[in-house]
Order: C-alpha cells, then structure tokens, then sequence
C-alpha cells in the first residue's frame, strides 16, 4: 500500500492565543517529525506540506514560511520547514481536504494511506484523519509526531482517530511509510 507524509500545519508565526503552550508541544515532538520526512525523502515515499494560508490568498510557499521564521518561535520552524521542490498546498480551514486539490494529488499518485504529522492534534489532524477515513484512504497518526495544546483532548483525539477511523496510532519510530 502507497504510503504518504502529509506534513500539517507546520509554518506558523505562532502568535495566537495558547501559541506558548503549542510551542512548547512541538519542541517535544520536533524530533520525531524531524526523522519521518528524512525517512521519507530516504525512501522516496511522497511528502506532502499542507498549510493553512492564514486568510492571505496572495501568499504562496515562500511567503508562508518567510512569516513563520520570522515570527515567535523559528526554532521549532526552521527545522521542518519544506526544502526546495517538496510538494506545498495551502488550506484555509482546519482539514487538509477542504477546499484543496489534496485529494486528486494523491489519487494521482496512486496513494492508499496517509501518514498525518504535525499539529494540532485536537482540531486540524483529528479533522484531516477524519476525510481522509470517509475518502477511503488508510490513516496513520504517529502519537509522538503530532503536537496539541490540550494534552487530554488530543489524547482523546487519538483515541477517536484509532478507534473510529481505524487510524494506526504508534510511535514514529514504529510508523511504515
């Protein structure tokens, strides 16, 4: 089964409401986002960035990462940040199908199962896991690569993701790509 990485929600200035405690959630799960897209560069799965545009339709990938370098938190941004020619589509609502071509890419591509890291888990991976479920694609979430702001609602979520969308929940570590 056709596997890809689909990195979500990862260029933020992160000047929000609950921005430091999303930060701090990413500094912990960094490292294992870190490994899956060297993984999958390493062994040529696709990987896919899907960003929310921030209401900015004018604003393409360069824009969208300028603002995230330049905003509280680089540190946690640099490191995940696209390289040159990785696939980039731009959201506007919490899912990564909503309103975007993500769906065809992948169909195109002929792939079967979405490998979802990133944040948040309670709101953007939980909704992305669900369409991608109810579009009939297989979900993996690796639970240590995913970042939330309400430590017991993303654990629910990732219960609710395992449980009703079939999703496999592990650790990055465990994750086939």
């Amino acid at each position: 089964m056709k596997s890809a990485l689909i990195v979500v929600d990862m260029l933020n200035d992160y000047d929000h409401e609950d921005a430091d405690v999303l930060v701090e959630s990413v500094r912990e799960v960094l490292p294992a986002m870190r490994r899956l897209v060297e993984r999958a560069h390493d062994e040529g799965t696709p990987v896919v960035y899907v960003n929310d545009n921030y209401g900015d339709w004018s604003a393409g990938r360069a824009e969208l990462i300028e603002r995230a370098v330049g905003g509280r938190a680089a540190d946690v941004v640099e490191p995940i940040a696209p390289r040159e020619g990785t696939w980039f589509i731009p959201k506007a609502r919490h899912s990564i199908f909503y309103g975007t071509q993500l769906e065809y890419l992948l169909r195109e591509q002929e792939v079967e199962r979405v490998v979802l890291i990133g944040q948040v888990t309670e709101q953007c991976i939980l909704y992305s896991a669900l369409d991608a479920y109810v579009r009939h694609f297989s979900v993996a979430v690796p639970a240590d690569a995913v970042a939330g702001i309400h430590p017991e609602m993303a654990n629910c979520a990732l219960r609710m993701m395992q449980r009703n969308m079939q999703a496999d929940v592990a650790c990055a570590e465990d994750c086939e790509l």
